[in-house]
Parts: structure tokens; C-alpha cells; sequence
């Protein structure tokens, strides 16, 4: 006993031994009222200073774990090993175990079929990853957001660590108002909702909007964001997917579709900037023909305002949600996650005011708040001037990775049809008789690997012959050598 105690990273070492020691107690290696070693022995077992035994041993002691006699030393409660005891049964049978996985219902079973990431490629030590569209951590500023952080806490700390409110961070809400307001929305009318990032909001909104008494519908463009099609089909969503032009979904498709519903659609999820997976930015004409459709068949519209200000050319498009004016059908999710630091789990929905009032009840039900201190220092980022200055760099190096990864495609992917206008990666579809799953294969016994793009259609069997590029943490060299790479394996596979 003893022999087995190794200092690991830079915890304090009383720490390290008070948790081994409790280890030991919970496992039963030490036994109820056993005497434990003097603290000099002890010392000379686990070779650390006398000092660290004696704290560690008043940390055990305030944990319940041990008890102290005077003049004689410390001892192992009476209680610290009970419940493993138990646990073994009374005569001496097996543990208690249940069958968790025959427990889990329809949602669970759901969730884990539909969990991308688990689904996902493993990647090897050195494998070119084209798979992430998160931003590059090597342009955060963290200086900046360290004196956020500062600033803050040093103007109310004490308030930050405390409980908040559901809806949110009151500063923070009154900025994002300003900032949707600088898009061109009408705010009247409207509130805001915070939530820990996007996929938060979305569910909560999805959650409001699922009918009681039947399976829900919903209509999408095709292919779209795969997290958007994982949720929705957990709320129990039948979702209808409408094929994409160069210029946005395809709006005559949409209004033959909706034209021949004999089920009202209860939601629309457009994503009219940027768009996940396909990076296109549908277009000013389309965008208000889609909300003329959605305003005669009454289509509350969910809008993901995903990555928008990491358009690389051209002006800036107006969100759905400004199209709309005074009126009250668009619901506008948005978060900073692509563009700043999407561990700050903050996001946002804005919508009408009766609506975000029972989502606020909804949040409070489920998670009380969002973290205020997240809150508070994206907040004081924002205050500080912060991010005009940080997007402005971000988009420059973006743009840069954009126009060099699309070069690249046309050199050594001819065959494939790009698109992406912006944002943080490219979509390739190739001709019809190309399984990009067989590419991704033979690329990754090749050190390279990308993300197939029949997960982002509805249907099974759909864009098999896709694929999405995420360029923003791929250097520049190896952006060059993956997709030459990729190119090269397309051609020996495919023949094309």
C-alpha cells in the first residue's frame, strides 16, 4: 500500500494525497477506524514533506472521512466506506447494476444516433483536418479579453458570481438590441432571450413551437445544417427540404411545395447568410420572395443568423428579420461563436415579445440562466471597442484562407462545383456516381479528412456526393498538401 502514489501536473501536492488517500477508504484498502500512518511515515511513504501529510489529513478529516485522537493519530471513519459496503449487498452478492441502455427512451436512443461527433472520424496525430469550422484560436486577442475579464469583475464581481436572471445579462441585452437595431431591424415590439449559444436557442424555440396533439412539420432548405436537422427531428419535427440555386433556395420549388401542403407547415429554418454547408448567401430578390411565401401561408420563419459578418466581398444583406419590419413571423437566433470565441456558450434569440416571455419561462425551467460571467465579459468586450477591431482582423485572415483553399479546389478538384461566399469553409459537389464517404476512405488512410456532405441532407441517400471543407484552423501548407491529396484520390478512385 502506498507504493502507488505518483504527483501528477501542478495541483498542490496535499490535494494529490488527500484524494489518494480517499480513494483508498472508498475502495475499502483502508477499513473502518484503521489507524492511518504518522504523519512522518506517511511523509517517508509518499516521499513529499511532513507538511503536505498534515494538511492533507485535516482536508480528509473536514471531508468526514477520518477522525482525529488526540496523542494517538488519525484514524478511518466509521461511515467513509459504508456505501461501498452496501453496494456489494448484505449477503455478499454481485453489485447492484442496471441495464442502463434497455432503460433509455426514444429521445436518448435519438440523440445518440443523431450525435455527429460521435459518429464522426477519429483523426490521427497529423491527419490534415479539413472537418472543424470553429475560428482559429490563434487570432483571439487574449489580452483584450483578459481586461474584459478585469473590468468587470472589478466594477461587480460580487454580482457576477451570484445567481442571474433567465432572460439574461440586462447590459448585454441592451447591446445586442443596439446591434440587431444597426442591422436594419425594427425592434419594436421585439425582446431578447439569452442563451448559452446557438443549439440552446434553438431547442428552446423548437420546444415552444411543437404541436401538442401531432408530430410537428417543418421546412428547410436542402442540405442545411445538420444540428438544425438533429433537433428538430428529436422535438419530433417531419421536416420537408427544399433544394438550394446558386443564389439561395430555390423559391419556386418552395411555393409548388407549399401550395400542395394538406398540413400547415408549423416553422421554417432559413439560413440566408453563410449558409451550413453550403456557404451561399441567398440573395436580396429571394430573400424577399421567401417572406412574402411565409407571410400568406403563415410560416413562423426561424432564422440562423449564422456567421454574418464573415462575408469576404460584396455589401451586407439585411437579415430575413429586417425584411419584415413591424412584423412579428421571424425569430432570429444568432450567437458570436464563429466569429469570436465559442467558449463563451453565449447566444441570443430575438422575437416577439410575447414569445420570448414564455421562453424566458422555459430557460428559467431548464437551466436557470445563462453563465453571467460568460455574459458579462462578452459584454465588457463588446463595451471596449473590442470587436470591430477583432472582426476586421479575422476577416482579412479569413478571406485570405478563403480565396487560397478556393484556388486550391480549382487546381486539383476541377470536376467539383464550388460554393461558399464567405465564412469558414467551402462546398464541393461533384458529379453524379462520386461517394464522397468511399473518398474520405482512401484519403484518410492518406492523412487527410473532411466532413461528407450527405449528413447535411434531409433524406437518406441525398448528396452523396458532396463534401464540406472547414479551412479556418488548417495552415497554409497543409490547405495546399490536403487538398492535392484529395484531388489525387477523386482522380484514382472515380476516374474523373
Amino acid at each position: 500500500m502506498f507504493q502507488d502514489f505518483k504527483i501528477v501536473g501542478d495541483r498542490p501536492v496535499a490535494i494529490q494525497v488527500k484524494e489518494y488517500v480517499k480513494r483508498l477508504i472508498i475502495k475499502g484498502a483502508l477499513q473502518a477506524d484503521q489507524k492511518l500512518p504518522s504523519t512522518r511515515e506517511a511523509s517517508g511513504l509518499l516521499r513529499v514533506s511532513r507538511n503536505t501529510i498534515i494538511a492533507a489529513y485535516e482536508g480528509l478529516e473536514d471531508d468526514g472521512f477520518t477522525y482525529a485522537i488526540p496523542g494517538k493519530g488519525s484514524y478511518v471513519a466509521a461511515m467513509a466506506n459504508q456505501s461501498a459496503a452496501d453496494n456489494r449487498g448484505a449477503d455478499g452478492s454481485a453489485a447492484w447494476q442496471i441495464h442502463w441502455k434497455a432503460r433509455m427512451n426514444e429521445y436518448a436512443v435519438s440523440a445518440v444516433e443523431l450525435d455527429m461527433m460521435k459518429q464522426g472520424i477519429r483523426a490521427n496525430k497529423g491527419t490534415i483536418s479539413f472537418t472543424s469550422i470553429a475560428p482559429d484560436e490563434r487570432l483571439f486577442d487574449l489580452k483584450d479579453v483578459r481586461r474584459a475579464f478585469l473590468d468587470r469583475m472589478a466594477i461587480e464581481g460580487q454580482v457576477l458570481l451570484n445567481y442571474g436572471y433567465a432572460k439574461g445579462y440586462k447590459p448585454l441585452i441592451e447591446y445586442l438590441m443596439r446591434y440587431m437595431e444597426n442591422k436594419g431591424v425594427d425592434i419594436s415590439g421585439k425582446d431578447l432571450l439569452i442563451t448559452g449559444g446557438f443549439t440552446e436557442g434553438f431547442d428552446i424555440v423548437l420546444s415552444a413551437l411543437r404541436p401538442s396533439a401531432r408530430r410537428g412539420a417543418a421546412i428547410c432548405e436542402n442540405p442545411t445544417h445538420h444540428t438544425a436537422i438533429k433537433n428538430l427531428r428529436l422535438q419530433g419535427f417531419e421536416i420537408t427540404g427544399i433544394p438550394m440555386e446558386r443564389d439561395g433556395i430555390n423559391v419556386e420549388l418552395l411555393e409548388a411545395v407549399l401550395q400542395k401542403q394538406t398540413n400547415r407547415f408549423d416553422l421554417a429554418y432559413l439560413t440566408p447568410s453563410y449558409h451550413n454547408p453550403t456557404g451561399i448567401v441567398m440573395s436580396p430578390a429571394k430573400r424577399m420572395a421567401v417572406m412574402k411565401l411565409m407571410m400568406r401561408y403563415e410560416i413562423p420563419v426561424i432564422e440562423d443568423g449564422f456567421n454574418e459578418e464573415l462575408r469576404y466581398s460584396g455589401a451586407h444583406v439585411a437579415p430575413l428579420i429586417a425584411t419584415a419590419g413591424q412584423g412579428n413571423g421571424v425569430i432570429y437566433i444568432g450567437s458570436f461563436s464563429k466569429v469570436l470565441f465559442p467558449g463563451l456558450r453565449v447566444g441570443w434569440v430575438l422575437g416577439d415579445r410575447a414569445l420570448i416571455d414564455a421562453l424566458e419561462s422555459i430557460k428559467r425551467a431548464r437551466t436557470i440562466h445563462t453563465s453571467t460571467v460568460d455574459q458579462s465579459i462578452l459584454y465588457q468586450y463588446l463595451l471596449n471597442g473590442n470587436f470591430d477591431k477583432y472582426v476586421k482582423k479575422a476577416r482579412t485572415e479569413y478571406k485570405r484562407k478563403y480565396e487560397l483553399t478556393k484556388a486550391c479546389c480549382e487546381a486539383h478538384l476541377p470536376e467539383a462545383q464550388l460554393t461558399g461566399d464567405g465564412g469558414l469553409h467551402l462546398f464541393l459537389t461533384f458529379p453524379a456516381g462520386v461517394d464522397t464517404r468511399q473518398l474520405l476512405e482512401a484519403c484518410t488512410e492518406q492523412g487527410v479528412i473532411f466532413t461528407p456532405g450527405d449528413r447535411f441532407f434531409i433524406q437518406e441517400g441525398e448528396g452523396t456526393n458532396t463534401l464540406r471543407l472547414g479551412f479556418s484552423r488548417v495552415t497554409d501548407e497543409n490547405i495546399e498538401r490536403g487538398i492535392q491529396i484529395i484531388g489525387e484520390q477523386a482522380r484514382r478512385f472515380f476516374k474523373i
